[in-house]
Parts: structure tokens; C-alpha cells; sequence
């Protein structure tokens, strides 16, 4: 699906515009997309001219006061709580003066309109050419909606606009299913066209995740060992040590909870249908002839072709779901699942869903996959990823294949360490390689020894967030790390058997885990059937 503006050269340079977010009074603004266009006026990047337009209505109703002061405190405190950088006043009094808001229901004509109005001072006030970036942080149901108003607002320009281009940003996840992901593909599609849209996945903004095609394709030492031939398997892990609800420390009072979003959905839905196949991507693609956005991305949309489907009559031995239950982390009880949904739900003053009572939302994944291709046809790929597990933590591990049993490996009671390169995605970003080494001595003993690289100590600094990466690559026009719509449909494709067998089956319980363990032993006989074992992160 390569386009014509495949052979054009990537762009790094952000191009003047207004950064435009609906959505602006939500959690995701508030705790990452704020603070992202903070550091990025911290550090100098930003488009010399340059605006910010939050747009929507906050949770407790209308505003009193002044709409642009109401987004400036609260950005204010979202920066201070969780920005990259220390909230500067003098940086914050420069960003501030760049900062407003639109008070108005997306589904509001009159608000569209008083949006435009603002967008077209702000073109006036700061000299922008007419270049607005629109990202939908809000719910796939909205997606439409908010796409039909702004054209009907006429905020949308022709694809050809160079100046005065129009881009969209849309969040995952998009849809809940292969259908719902074409209706939605369908809606923006209705208005922006394919060269205008940037779905986004913020894994693939991480700096560990970028660097894989680097570590691959500019090291001469790695590329000609990244088959079948040498590489005995592949681990990818995500672990979140969070779960649906975030408790105060000491009260043990809820602060928050994703239970809106995340019950009906799963871990199947938000993590492994997107973040995690999309790393996969990056690990197992072909070497891409130019860095030009869809080159890449057709790479990344064939591995994804590749991937082997599930036979129905194995999905139970190399799929393994579960739900985690009551148990202590960090010397603190934390309460399951299911306590955690109906706690939820009573908070927020709604009534449990009747399918919720005895939820059978998934919270863990662990699978085995294949890519039949020629460079990985042998080699399985092990996925696991799960909440309320021991760590935030998640690693691409490159297992390499066992030496010969001779010399140094020749007793199968004690077979070497094998040569593991893993890259570290979260929380400190990096990579480590464990080799064989001798130790110190006139007998030969080995010893497996670590070599790390941290970027943070390595580089002076912690790596920019993944969301300033991914806002600078949408102003700049360049969409190599967003996905195209082939990618989100073969990667539903994937995973629709799974879900659709899930559903026949009408399980009234999943396989359990405590809280502060590394999920059911059941996602342990997945790997262990095959001699192997998860790694310990």
C-alpha cells in the first residue's frame, strides 16, 4: 500500500500549527498530552509559531470563570504531577500565553463554531497559517461525531494543503472488534484523508522501541544473527503492577479507576491486539530499503500477514487468559478483580452491568505465535501481559540458540546460560546482554555476565516521553511510527478467532492469579510444554 509519498524524505522539522485537543478536561491530556507539549516548549521544539486549543466540557459541568485560565490550572497540574521536566515558571509563564480553551459538547454545533472562531484569532495573533492538528483523545463511540462536525464546520482542508494543512490524530483503541475498527476507519476516513490520519500507539514513540531499528540495521554484528538459524525464541512482556483501581498509599482510599473502559474490554483488547503485536512488528520486520514512512510501514504490515493464524483446536494450549484475585502487594492487601469492578461502579454512582457481576474480563494474556515467513519459519514468539503483577516492567528478550554440546556445554546436567539480549521498554529504558564469561581462576568456571546500557546514565538524562516523539512526528508531517489502516485490520484478524471463541464459550470463571504474582500457572505450561521458561524481569 505504499503511496507516492513513500520516496518523499522524512521530515523532522515541525511545521507551524495549532495543536487542537478534544478531550482537553480527560485523564489522558491531563497526565500525559499536556505535559508532553510542555517539555517540548522546555526543550525548544516546538514550532516557532504555535498554539494549543483544548476542547470539551469537564466532568463536574460547566466552567465558572474564564474557559482559557480553567485549562491553564488545570495543565498546570498535570505538569507538576507528571511532566518530564520540573514545571519552570519561566517556561511556564511563556507556555501559558499559548494556551486555551473551548467550552463545548462534541455534539454541539454552536461549539464547532466557536472553536473555528478561536482557531482563526489564534492563526491572526501568533501568525499560524491556517495548520491545525486535531487529536481525538475521547472514546471510539465519539470518533465519528467529532470527525462529521469539524467537516461540517469546515475545519477540514483538501490532503494537497501543505500550509494549511489539516491532521487527525486518532487514540486507540480503535474499535472494539474488526467491524467496529472498519466503521471507524470508515468515519475519518469520510473526511481526512488516509495521508492526513495518524493513528497513534504511544509503545511505538518509545525511545527502546525506536532503537530496536536502530540496534538491528546499524550494527553490523546483529543483523546477520536475527533469523531462525541462530535465535531460539523471543519473549515480549508488558507487566503493569497497577490494576483497574489506583489506591492512596497509606488511606488505602481509591483515588481513581478504569473500570468504565476497561471491563468488557480485557487485556486481549487493550494491550495485545495493539501495543504488543505492533513491538512485534518492529522485532521481526524485513529490513526496509528507505526510512520513508510507508517503506516502513509496509515492512511492519507484512509481519502482521505473516502471522500464523491459531488453529481453533489449539487455542487452549497456546492461549491462556486470567483474571487476577485478592492477594498482598507490597506488604499492602489488595482486593480482585471483580471487588475492584463492583467498587468501582458504586463510586461512579452507575449500576453494575448484569454481564459484570461476575465479570469474566480478562486481566492477563500469555501466547505462543508464529511468523511463517523465511527469516523466523521454527522460531516461537512467547507474548505475556498482565495487571497486578509484581513490577511495572516490559522487555523484548532475544533468546539465541544453545552452543553444541562440546567443550564448555558438553554436560547436559549443567548446560550453559544461554545468550540473552534483552531491551528494556519500561520503566528505565535500555538494553542488556548476558554472555558466557570465565571467572577469575586457574580452573575454568563460567559465569554468565551482563553487559547494560542505561540510557538515562548513558545519555545524561531520562529519553523524551513517547508522546512528545509522537506530537513532533504529526506537526511534521512524518507518519512512519502511527498505523496505517491495513495494520489495524490484519492485527484484528489475528485476534478475532481468539475472541470470538472466548465468547462461545461462555466461561463463568478464568484461570486466577494473586495480585503481586506473575499471572496463572496456566500461562506457565504454555512455554514449559516447549523446554523453556518466562523470564524473570
Amino acid at each position: 500500500m505504499a503511496s507516492d509519498s513513500s520516496a518523499k524524505p522524512r521530515s523532522l522539522v515541525p511545521q507551524p500549527c495549532q495543536l487542537v485537543i478534544f478531550g482537553a478536561p480527560g485523564d489522558l491530556a491531563w497526565r500525559k498530552l499536556l505535559p508532553a507539549v510542555y517539555n517540548l516548549n522546555v526543550d525548544g521544539l516546538l514550532p516557532s509559531h504555535f498554539a494549543v486549543v483544548g476542547f470539551g466540557l469537564p466532568a463536574e459541568g460547566s466552567i465558572k470563570g474564564d474557559p482559557d485560565e480553567y485549562l491553564r490550572e488545570r495543565a498546570k497540574g498535570g505538569i507538576s504531577r507528571f511532566s518530564r521536566q520540573a514545571l519552570d515558571e519561566s517556561h511556564w509563564a511563556d507556555f501559558t500565553r499559548s494556551l486555551f480553551f473551548v467550552a463545548g459538547s462534541f455534539n454541539d454545533t454552536r461549539a464547532y463554531a466557536q472553536l473555528k472562531a478561536k482557531l482563526d484569532a489564534n492563526d491572526i495573533q501568533f501568525g499560524i497559517p491556517g495548520a491545525r492538528v486535531f487529536y481525538l483523545a475521547v472514546p471510539p463511540s465519539l470518533v465519528g461525531m467529532c470527525v462529521a462536525k469539524l467537516q461540517q464546520a469546515g475545519l477540514v482542508t483538501s490532503p494537497d494543503e501543505t500550509t494549511a494543512f489539516t491532521r487527525v490524530i486518532v487514540e486507540k483503541p480503535i474499535g472494539h472488534d474488526l467491524a467496529s475498527a472498519r466503521e471507524i476507519i470508515a468515519q475519518v476516513a469520510s473526511a481526512f484523508d488516509e495521508s492526513q490520519t495518524y493513528r497513534i500507539d504511544h509503545y511505538l514513540g518509545k525511545e527502546t522501541v525506536q532503537n530496536l531499528l536502530v540496534l538491528r540495521f546499524a550494527n553490523s554484528i546483529f543483523e546477520p544473527l536475527w533469523n531462525g538459524k541462530y535465535i531460539d525464541h523471543v519473549q515480549i512482556t508488558v507487566a503493569e503492577e497497577e490494576g483497574l483501581v489506583q489506591y492512596d498509599a497509606d488511606s488505602g482510599e481509591m483515588l481513581g479507576t478504569r473500570a468504565g473502559y476497561y471491563e468488557g474490554v480485557g487485556a486481549m483488547r487493550d494491550m495485545m491486539q495493539n501495543h504488543m503485536l505492533q513491538v512485534l512488528c518492529v522485532v521481526a520486520m524485513e529490513p526496509p530499503w528507505s526510512l520513508a514512512p510507508d517503506i516502513v510501514r509496509d515492512a511492519k504490515a507484512s509481519v502482521l500477514n505473516c502471522l500464523r493464524p491459531i488453529d481453533i483446536a489449539e487455542i487452549d494450549r497456546t492461549v491462556v487468559r486470567g483474571q487476577y484475585i485478592e492477594g498482598d502487594v507490597h506488604g499492602r492487601r489488595v482486593p480482585g478483580y471483580r471487588k475492584e469492578v463492583r467498587d468501582s461502579f458504586s463510586s461512579m454512582g452507575k449500576p453494575l452491568p448484569q454481564e459484570s457481576v461476575n465479570s469474566t474480563t480478562e486481566t492477563f494474556v500469555a501466547m505462543k505465535l508464529f511468523i511463517d515467513n523465511w527469516r523466523w519459519s521454527g522460531v516461537p514468539f512467547y507474548l505475556r501481559t498482565g495487571k497486578r503483577l509484581p513490577k511495572r516492567s516490559s522487555e523484548v528478550a532475544i533468546q539465541f540458540k544453545a552452543v553444541p554440546q562440546v567443550l564448555f556445554n558438553h554436560s547436559p546436567e549443567v548446560p550453559l546460560e544461554p545468550t540473552v539480549l534483552s531491551l528494556r521498554v519500561q520503566p528505565e529504558e535500555g538494553l542488556a546482554m548476558r554472555i558466557a564469561s570465565k571467572l577469575p581462576g586457574p580452573k575454568v568456571r563460567i559465569y554468565p555476565v551482563q553487559m547494560e546500557f542505561n540510557y538515562s546514565q548513558s545519555l545524561g538524562g531520562p529519553s523524551p516521553e513517547a508522546y512528545e516523539r509522537l506530537l513532533l512526528d504529526v506537526m511534521a508531517g512524518d507518519a512512519t511510527l502511527f498505523l496505517r489502516r491495513d495494520a489495524v485490520e490484519a492485527a484484528w484478524k489475528f485476534v478475532m478467532p481468539l475472541l470470538d471463541y472466548w465468547q462461545r464459550q461462555r466461561v463463568r470463571d478464568l484461570p486466577e492469579y494473586q495480585c503481586g504474582t506473575w499471572g496463572p500457572c496456566e500461562a506457565d505450561r504454555i512455554i514449559e510444554a516447549d523446554g523453556r521458561q518466562w523470564r524473570t524481569l
